[in-house]
């Protein structure tokens, strides 16, 4: 049997199975005008170190799933041209392929729903280190200089040996390679740093990830430890949640309890 076409794309974008065939019926005919205009965007923040994804009303997913398969390969060798080894991209641009099986996982079929975050990936300033996601962006208005947005994939645990490996690497892997950006803080904005979750699971490696953090603030999130605990969009059937973990038990008794889960802001000095 011959090899796909797309065999080599899919192997950097961890791209699998039923995603894989329905990728590749993506990639079968030439890109339209408004896959083009989404790569034309794309192309614009490359190297520019956006802070923001991009969002688009009325977006159609399958335009940003062909736009971003076709894209990948620019960010790819942009990530070559500044020395960083084929590993390190792969790595970063693999959470494309894990992002498409959460949205089957979600709604049971092919699709993305979360295609705005990975629009971060292809503007060359986040990767994936480790355990971790790095991305480098410009401080806010609260200072000058740069800093490293500390993101958690799903794919394993938070044990403090792959936490502290992570950051170790991040610490050799910006000064190396944007020597000029020199980043002394990183943020992370997660309903993991939520003071709630951290009081009723002291001894977690999610509360030893949270204790890395100075708390800045919190904000509700009232769905994201759904979201994030049992891949569920929304509020509804909670009922029929599993509360096999004692995490799951956690985020579901405090929502039974009338609370609401927070989004903890937080920093740390590297």
């Amino acid at each position: 049997m011959a090899a796909s076409p797309h065999a080599e794309l899919f192997e950097l974008l961890d791209i699998t199975g039923e995603d894989a065939t329905e990728c590749a019926h993506l990639l079968g005919t030439p890109p339209d005008e408004p896959v083009l205009q989404a790569m034309k965007a794309m192309q614009e923040r490359l190297g520019t170190f956006p802070v923001d994804s991009i969002r688009a009303d009325g977006a159609v997913e399958t335009v940003w799933i062909e736009s971003l398969l076709r894209f990948a390969p620019s960010v790819h060798a942009y990530h070559l041209e500044l020395g960083i080894s084929p590993a390190v991209s792969a790595a970063s641009l693999a959470d494309m392929g894990l992002q498409l099986r959460i949205n089957r996982r979600v709604h049971g079929r092919f699709g993305l729903d979360t295609w705005s975050w990975l629009t971060l990936h292809m503007a060359g300033n986040l990767f994936r280190l480790g355990r971790l996601q790095f991305h480098l962006v410009p401080a806010d208005g609260r200072g000058s200089g740069w800093v490293l947005g500390v993101h958690i994939p799903e794919d394993g645990g938070l044990s403090p040996a792959l936490v502290d490996a992570s950051f170790a690497e991040a610490g050799s892997f910006f000064p190396r390679y944007f020597p000029d950006k020199p980043a002394r803080k990183a943020t992370c904005d997660s309903w993991m740093l939520d003071p709630y979750l951290v009081e009723r699971l002291p001894d977690s490696n999610i509360a030893s990830f949270a204790g890395r953090f100075t708390l800045d603030r919190c904000t509700d999130a009232p769905t994201d430890a759904i979201y994030f605990t049992f891949r569920q969009r929304g509020l509804h059937d909670l009922d029929k949640l599993p509360r096999e973990t004692s995490l799951q038990r956690v985020v579901l008794e405090r929502i039974d309890d009338g609370g609401i889960w927070q989004l903890g802001h937080g920093h740390l000095a590297l």
